[in-house]
């Protein structure tokens, strides 16, 4: 156990001294903080540090009085217009004179031509304007229409009938509610793969730059090589985890210095994040860090260089992938039998139960099988990495083959 002690702790020191390790993550702090102060810098940008709301001043021209002044209407409505009604009767260039100078953005010129409305929509230019604003064209039918009706003399009876009040309710056939924002939680399983990958990721490097340097030879003499793998597993991920710290530390701070109250309340359902889905993906995290992390300490130990390590981690990333895409795409459709397979998988559910969780459809047996197998995984990942990785790690020659691994596996003097 202090042997298993003094490698992670080696193993964590050498991590944290590194310039890369250091400039990136100071890089990837720095990053989360300008995106929680766009607005501000938007603001700052635009010279405007109060939010205001922008309306396009457009110019109606109603010569024949097709809307008999209900045009004003157009104000009351939250379209984001300002309208300018006008009887007048403004030919094209004068219209284009009003936008060059600024008055206007757009104009709509409304005329009775044989008996039928034209609606004649004026801009700048046709290049940036596809069509006529749908938003537009429904409240001036809607005013147009309430128009004719008060002709009518309809009773109050006979009006609110011809706007009916629907109310309208969404049921699913699935027994299983899920909850939360979907687009959030597949934006953090890919935090979450990133984290745990690029971690793992560190394990297999490291083993070859010490290869490469000779340390490797004075660990080995000191020790045994399952308290190496095991010490530099344990090591690497204390750092990862203290890097997520600091991630979710900064995002948190910043949230609350730079971001006004409940912005992100349509982004992420905060109601879902509880101390229990903290506990459980803190635990998916170590477990599927374990996993590949023991995975590359195998293929790192069967190179001596390190540009081969990209070459040797093929493979183990193969697979890495397959397990987060299989949880990503799944979480389309988090009910189905696919999403509940992700979810036990030990190669996908680390990016996968954590958010079965956050919906509220993962259940306590499903929680409980997810982590039976893959602590199975790791403790069967961990037997065979551990025990080729005590005959690779002094080779120093060409790249180990499959063929010469399963032959050390098989090797029964170690």
């Amino acid at each position: 156990m202090r042997d298993l002690f003094i490698v992670a702790k080696f193993t964590i020191k050498d991590m944290i001294k590194r310039k890369s390790f250091i400039i990136s993550n100071l890089i990837i702090l720095l990053i989360i903080v300008l995106l929680f102060n766009v607005p501000n810098i938007l603001n700052a940008i635009t010279g405007d540090n109060t939010p205001s709301e922008t309306k396009t001043n457009i110019l109606i021209m109603d010569k024949d009085n097709i809307f008999e002044g209900t045009l004003e209407q157009l104000n009351d409505m939250d379209l984001g217009y300002q309208a300018i009604i006008s009887n007048e009767d403004l030919q094209l260039e004068d219209i284009k004179s009003k936008i060059e100078n600024g008055e206007i953005e757009e104009a709509l010129k409304i005329t009775n031509q044989d008996g039928s409305i034209h609606i004649e929509y004026i801009v700048e230019n046709l290049a940036m304007v596809t069509n006529v604003p749908e938003s537009l064209v429904n409240a001036i039918t809607t005013i147009y229409s309430n128009l004719q009706i008060s002709k009518l003399g309809l009773t109050q009876e006979q009006l609110a009938s011809l706007v009916p009040n629907f109310n309208f309710e969404m049921t699913q056939t699935e027994e299983q509610e899920v909850q939360g924002n979907q687009f959030a939680m597949m934006l953090m399983s890919l935090v979450l793969f990133y984290a745990i990958y690029f971690c793992a990721y560190q394990v297999s490097s490291s083993i070859t730059t010490e290869k490469t340097s000779k340390i490797i030879e004075t660990l080995v003499t000191s020790t045994t090589p399952r308290t190496i793998v095991l010490g530099k597993t344990i090591g690497i991920g204390i750092v990862g985890l203290i890097q997520i710290a600091a991630i979710i530390a900064t995002a948190l701070i910043s949230n609350a210095l730079f971001l006004e109250e409940g912005v992100l309340d349509g982004i992420i359902d905060f109601s879902n994040i509880t101390p229990f889905l903290g506990i459980i993906t803190a635990v998916y995290f170590i477990l599927g860090y374990a996993v590949y992390a023991l995975l590359y300490a195998l293929t790192g130990s069967t190179v001596s260089k390190p540009e081969d390590v990209q070459s040797a981690n093929g493979p183990v990333a193969i697979i890495a992938v397959i397990g987060f895409y299989l949880a990503y795409f799944t979480m389309m459709n988090p009910t189905s039998e696919l999403n509940k397979l992700a979810a036990i998988l030990p190669i996908s559910s680390p990016f996968c139960m954590p958010f079965r969780v956050m919906m509220g459809i993962a259940t306590t047996q499903e929680i409980a099988i997810s982590l039976v197998v893959i602590a199975i995984t790791i403790f069967v990942v961990a037997k065979i990495s551990i025990k080729i990785y005590s005959q690779a790690i002094l080779n120093y020659g060409s790249k180990i083959s499959l063929k010469d691994m399963l032959t050390m596996y098989k090797n029964k003097n170690v």
